[in-house]
């Protein structure tokens, strides 16, 4: 996956979330709305879940030290795992208590068309975020479904986007379902229920990114096809019978570590040795670029006959 492609999607929803988030508490000081200001603080703290991103981005690229030799890749995949808190935290708790507060103790809506006209605007915006961030995915998941895209992803940034704005979505034709139904009834329990179906679905999206978070910042292994991909290279190679075994750990979003032993002929010399395992090395970086660190361990090939 390309980072510039995430951070694409990254800016692209930043800007669309901004302009809503004003747009909504201005919505929301004019009817009063709890649908309304749930979705305001939805879009306020996916603002500041972008710039989380933004923030992680900039910090990987710290070069490696005595500390960190491997480099401060992993720090996207916090910031990742922190964007999920802020969604359930913020997001999602903010948005469940407006609701139970606004069913226990109903208020009717006030100027309901600034909130249905601001919603309508708000989901254009969104869709413009979601599009993006489609299309950004749409070069990188090959013919994996978004599903899989999603779950095998190992670069946080587009899968959160992706996520945040279809749950944006979701979440604004709720709100928009529950500000309709108040008006039509009068009853101003349908809008806090609206604010309740959005914090439900943020907290359940907040759950799942956290997850994916998680098997992130433990360490993930490259893509099935980049591990065949290695073993094809490494086994082309001249002097390299066969893989014996192949480990690869992501220790950042388009950071790979490699380490592999290889079964060489009994007869090689040092010098055979080295050159064949330069080779190897260099075959392999050619079909996996990310592949950062490799590690060759050259062997004898004992299940050969003798």
């Amino acid at each position: 996956m390309s980072t510039e492609g995430g951070m694409k999607a990254v800016v692209a929803a930043l800007l669309a979330n901004i302009g809503i988030a004003i747009s909504k508490f201005v919505a929301f000081f004019f009817t009063g709305s709890s649908s309304m200001l749930s979705e305001a603080i939805h879009s306020l703290a996916d603002s500041g879940n972008q710039v989380l991103l933004l923030v992680g981005n900039k910090r990987s690229k710290k070069g490696a030290d005595d500390r960190h030799n491997f480099g401060y890749g992993r720090r996207r995949f916090v910031y990742g795992f922190v964007v999920a808190i802020v969604l359930f935290l913020v997001g999602g708790l903010f948005s469940l208590y407006e609701g139970f507060h606004k069913w226990q103790h109903p208020e009717p809506l006030d100027d309901w068309w600034i909130a249905v006209v601001v919603l309508l605007v708000a989901i254009g915006l969104e869709s413009f975020s979601f599009r993006t961030a489609i299309r950004e995915a749409n070069h990188s998941r090959g013919k994996r479904s978004m599903v899989q895209f999603v779950r095998e992803a190992r670069q946080p940034e587009l899968p959160v986007i992706l996520l945040e704005d279809a749950g944006a979505l979701v979440g604004l034709v709720f709100a928009l379902m529950g500000v309709g139904l108040a008006v039509i009834t009068g009853d101003g329990r349908f809008d806090a229920m609206g604010a309740m179906a959005v914090g439900t679905l943020l907290v359940v999206i907040a759950i799942f990114l956290a997850m994916e978070m998680t098997t992130m910042l433990v360490g993930e292994s490259a893509l099935p096809e980049e591990v065949a991909a290695i073993r094809a290279a490494l086994e082309s190679s001249p002097g390299v019978l066969r893989v014996i075994h192949l480990r690869t750990l992501h220790i950042g979003p388009d950071e790979l570590l490699v380490g592999a032993k290889i079964a060489i002929a009994h007869n090689d010399t040092g010098a055979q040795i080295a050159r064949d395992i330069d080779a190897a090395e260099a075959a392999l970086r050619a079909a996996v670029p990310t592949a950062t660190y490799v590690f060759l361990e050259p062997d004898l090939d004992r299940t050969a006959a003798p």
